[in-house]
């Protein structure tokens, strides 16, 4: 049975810092994602990463503050966000997929095949 679970989220001053992290259980992926959710909006893309090799993808709102990174040993996905903006305030959820996905579909909630249970992150201004 596979589990992906977030943790990490929580409260911060806008300019601050937060790491997500992603733990999977019963079996790797060939990519793992972060996508997050504001109220009343659509889930979106926020960043992404082959589980082999590492390539990265980003949103452009999120380029230069956030860094997606993967460690095999722990089969975990983290996601590091700086200089936070209110506007990053959503929840946010790790995706996996079980088979590779065209780089140009990354940004995309149906190539993925798992879901975590979405974690709050809050920035205030």
């Amino acid at each position: 049975q596979v589990h992906l679970v977030e943790s990490g989220g929580g409260l911060v001053q806008a300019g601050g810092s937060l790491r997500l992290s992603c733990a999977a259980s019963g079996r790797t992926f060939y990519a793992m994602a972060w996508f997050r959710q504001a109220p009343g909006k659509e889930r979106d893309f926020v960043a992404a990463i082959s589980w082999t090799i590492g390539t990265t993808y980003y949103a452009d709102s999120v380029k230069g503050r956030f860094t997606i990174s993967r460690d095999t040993a722990k089969n975990t996905v983290y996601l590091q966000m700086s200089n936070l903006k209110p506007e990053d305030t959503a929840v946010y959820y790790c995706a996996a997929s079980q088979v590779s996905i065209p780089f140009i579909r990354v940004i995309q909630t149906t190539e993925y095949d798992y879901w975590g249970q979405g974690t709050q992150v809050t920035v205030s201004s």
